[in-house]
Parts: C-alpha cells; sequence; structure tokens
C-alpha cells in the first residue's frame, strides 16, 4: 500500500528531516525545484511563455527556484510574486534574492495571465488552514480564467490537504507535483477533480522520518495484488473456501447472480446461492456452477436456515432480499449463527438502520458496504455531512461497532475498529450503475474464501473491482458500462499476478 499524508503529518516528516537528521531546508527545496522542473520541461516548448506565480511560504521558495532552473535552461519565465516579503520565510528569501541576481523578470502587483501558455502554481503549501479570500482569491480565479496549462507545486493553492475540500477558491490545475509521498487531499474529492495528473516525487526524505510519523492513512496499490490468494496445483475446489450468498428475492434475482459470480470470478472453490423459490429455474440455467438452494418465504424453515449458514466460510448478505419479514428473518438468524465473516450490503444494512439489535448481538465477524445514502440511515446523519467527513464517519462507525466498514462512494472509505485506514483510487463513473456494488459483495467473499484476511479482502477486492470497472470503461466506455461487464473483466485483473504454481 501506498502512505497518503495529511499535512500535518507531512509537515512532521519535513520538521523531522531537517532538525532530527539534519538535511536542511534549502536541499530539500532545491531538489523538489529540480524534480518538479524535470516534469514541467517534459510537457513544454522553448517557444513558451512561462508564469510563476508565488506566495511568502515555503511553497513559493520552491516555486523561485523553478523559476530559475526553467530559465537557466534557456525558457521565457517570469515571477508573480504575490506574497508579502517582509513575512517570507528564510529559504523564499534566499531563493527571491538569486534570481534577482540572475535578472529574471519579477512582477510584485499585477500580472496578465493570457500571455502565458504556462502557470506554476506555488501560491500556497500543504499547511493551507483558513478561506482563501482578497488578493489571493483574484488571483487563483485569475489563473482559472486563463488558458494556459496550470502545474501545481505540491498541491493546487487553495486545496486542503487533509480532507481535499476546497478552501473558498482553489485552483485548478492540469498537473500536480507532489513531494515525498500523495495527500489526502488529492485523492479525495474535490481536491482530486483540482490535481489533475498527479506525479509523486522524491525529494529526499529518509525513511526514518516516515517511520517517526507512523502515517494511518494508505492507498490500495498495484503491487498488493501480490497478495491475492495463492493457487496450487495440489488441491481441490475444498482448498478456496465455500462461499454463501445469502441474496434476492421474487423479480430479484440479479442481485444473487452478480454476488455469486464474482465470487466464483475471484476464486473461491464452491459458491452456493440461498434465495426466494422463484428465482430456482433463472438461476439454475444463468449460473449453473453455483450450488442452489431455496426457501418459501411464507414460512422459513429455521434448522435449514442455521445448517446453511454453518456450512459457509464466508458469507455474502443483503443483496435484494427485500424489506420483508421472511429478510428480517435472514438477517437476524445470519448475524445470530455465523462464526465466520459475513459481508453485509443493500436490503440487510436497511434492516439494520430500523434495529441495530442484531449487528450488536452477532456472532462473527462484520463488514458492512453502505454507500452514502445507506450510511446516512445507518447513522442517522445527513447525507452532505457523510460526504464532508468520510473518513471520520467510516472510523467511527468501525470502532463504535467493532466492524469492518466499506464506505462506497467516488473515493471508497476502507477501516476497521483498529484504526487501519485504507482509500480506494481505482475505478470510474461509469461504474455508477445496477449491480456494481452486488459485484463487490462477491469480490471481497471470494478474496475471503481464499484465505486473506476480512480487512484485507475488503480493501484489496475494492481495488480489484475499481480496476475491473477501468478496464471494462477502457473497452466500453463509461455510458454502456454495466455489472457484468465488471464481472468479465476481473480475469483482466487477476491472471498476471498468478503464483509459481498457477496456469502455466
Amino acid at each position: 500500500m501506498n502512505h497518503l499524508l495529511s499535512g500535518i503529518e507531512m509537515k512532521q516528516i519535513d520538521e523531522y528531516t531537517i532538525n532530527v537528521l539534519g538535511i536542511p531546508s534549502l536541499v530539500l527545496m532545491e531538489r523538489a525545484a529540480l524534480e518538479t522542473t524535470h516534469i514541467i520541461r517534459k510537457n513544454i516548448r522553448k517557444s513558451d511563455d512561462i508564469i510563476v506565480v508565488c506566495g511568502s511560504g515555503n511553497n513559493g521558495g520552491d516555486g523561485i527556484a523553478i523559476a530559475r532552473m526553467l530559465h537557466l535552461k534557456g525558457y521565457h519565465v517570469e515571477v508573480f510574486f504575490a506574497g508579502d516579503e517582509t513575512k517570507s520565510s528564510d529559504e523564499t528569501k534566499k531563493q527571491l534574492k538569486i534570481i534577482r541576481n540572475l535578472g529574471l523578470t519579477e512582477y510584485n502587483s499585477y500580472v496578465d495571465f493570457n500571455h502565458a501558455q504556462v502557470i506554476v502554481d506555488a501560491i500556497f503549501g500543504i499547511g493551507l488552514s483558513k478561506p482563501v479570500t482578497g488578493r489571493y482569491r483574484e488571483i487563483i480565479e485569475a489563473v482559472n480564467e486563463s488558458k494556459a496549462t496550470v502545474y501545481a507545486v505540491d498541491i493546487p493553492s487553495g486545496i486542503n490537504c487533509n480532507d481535499g475540500k476546497v478552501m473558498g477558491r482553489a485552483i485548478k490545475a492540469d498537473y500536480t507535483i507532489t513531494f515525498g509521498y500523495n495527500k489526502i487531499g488529492l485523492v479525495l474529492y474535490p481536491g482530486a477533480a483540482y490535481a489533475g495528473r498527479i506525479s509523486v516525487v522524491d525529494i529526499g526524505f529518509p525513511k526514518q522520518a516516515l517511520d517517526h510519523v507512523k502515517p494511518k492513512v494508505a492507498a490500495i496499490a498495484a503491487s498488493d495484488l501480490s497478495e491475492l490468494p495463492k493457487r496450487y496445483h495440489y488441491s481441490n475446489k475444498g482448498t478456496y473456501g465455500k462461499t454463501l450468498v445469502i441474496a434476492g428475492s421474487e423479480n430479484m434475482s440479479g442481485a444473487c447472480y452478480f454476488s455469486a459470480k464474482a465470487a466464483y470470478y475471484t476464486g473461491t472453490g464452491l459458491v452456493k446461492i440461498l434465495t426466494t423459490h422463484e428465482n430456482r429455474v433463472i438461476l439454475g440455467s444463468s449460473l449453473p456452477e453455483a450450488i442452489l438452494e431455496t426457501y418459501d418465504a411464507a414460512a422459513i424453515n429455521l434448522d435449514s436456515l442455521k445448517d446453511t449458514i454453518l456450512w459457509a466460510d464466508v458469507i455474502v448478505l443483503g443483496p435484494g432480499i427485500g424489506l420483508s419479514d421472511a429478510a428480517r428473518t435472514l438477517v437476524k438468524v445470519t448475524l445470530n449463527t455465523s462464526k465466520v465473516p459475513v459481508i453485509i450490503d443493500a436490503d440487510a444494512l436497511n434492516i439494520l438502520s430500523e434495529d441495530m439489535k442484531p449487528l450488536r448481538d452477532r456472532t462473527c465477524p462484520v463488514i458492512l458496504t453502505p454507500h452514502i445514502k445507506e450510511m446516512s440511515r445507518l447513522i442517522s446523519k445527513e447525507t452532505s455531512y457523510i460526504t464532508e467527513n468520510l473518513i471520520e464517519v467510516s472510523q467511527s462507525l468501525s470502532v463504535n461497532e467493532a466492524l469492518i466498514c466499506v464506505l462506497k462512494d467516488a473515493r471508497t472509505i476502507i477501516t476497521n475498529a483498529e484504526g487501519e485506514i485504507c482509500i480506494n483510487t481505482s475505478g470510474n463513473n461509469g461504474m455508477a450503475t445496477g449491480g456494481s456494488g452486488d459485484v463487490l459483495t462477491g469480490i471481497i467473499a471470494g478474496l475471503i474464501a481464499g484465505g486473506l484476511t476480512p480487512f484485507k479482502a475488503s480493501a484489496l477486492g475494492v481495488f480489484i473491482h475499481g480496476l475491473s470497472g477501468d478496464k471494462a470503461c477502457h473497452v466500453k466506455g463509461e455510458y454502456a458500462l454495466v455489472a457484468s461487464d465488471i464481472i468479465n473483466y476481473i480475469p483482466m485483473v487477476t491472471k498476471f499476478t498468478e503464483s509459481k504454481e498457477g496456469c502455466d
């Protein structure tokens, strides 16, 4: 996993590197400028007019150093120093002195951005904590109104590094070059929409500094696919676990199908579907690989239900079961009987939002997978509050109820009671389609059945789900993507990560 840092954590790393390990701030600034200049030069022409907009802090110092390096490489660069020089950091004052000695063009009161093909944003850094107002707001609006390609230094000015919120006004960058580690505010929306294409560059922060800070948040990475459950030549279907999908109701067979097939496509050895008898024919023909067991919603056999629950190594509970008395019985009995992880989704979440007692009296580990509206019902908070506090809301539910929460949004948050936090960055808006969530529950279940811990399976499952959607989107586009496409592209994500004992 890749670390995602808050502004406070990044400042702690910076201070530890400078004050404890002894690497001078100017050395880090020069490295930051060098790496940023290298990326900018890949995309610009010598004929481009470049304006570097700088503030008073060290972010401004980075920008001034960038201007100097571009100037020395023969580019036409102008510096707009928008800050108060009397309040500048020592490093920024030194950088200003250098460019003045070199004779770079410098503006202090006003500059016309319309003649620039490239603008470098170095106004604020990661420490911004109050709304942008006055002159700075006007400058940001002028940059956004220009037609120039915009490069943000470390983070687009006006974006809160801790949560991605816009602090009044923010630079809309085409590229963001961020230093050392990616930032939470560049991953969460709306900050992610303002960042453009993100490059994380190494400027020399030692590992000791990271170990000292111990960041709390991570993003799942492609390298984590190496942790998929291993496959062995000497094995059988029992080796890879048994998944029970308790889903569907009359006229709602699709939810069963999507969860069950996704579990199979993620490697589970056996899948049993427990659903209403009305779904027998259609599921028997559409997914013959699955074991099919049905019940009469008017008279559920509790002994048979408990036996079925105890058969499984992992259970999916809720997609399409409805809100009937039978559905409530399924939820209550499953949570009071199972000893294995239960992934709770959709209608089961809505049932629990009416009465949390079955969840609190459970005998099993639980993974909740709510979208924003379902979370709103669960915790009795407005959806706007949840979208503005995704990490805090998910973490609070995990801790208070001792469970894993997969809070689904454009950036899905995965948390557990032990304080682990993951943010998923895969996926696209074409996946906002019926059945997509059912596919996710099946993927997570398949990974647990194969032997992953519930938290690792949840985090990796969300990532695989998004990657599969990205590959489907690449072929079909965002408008035409449907849930079955996500399933069909799972093999494109997992086929290149097989163990040495896998397929030849």
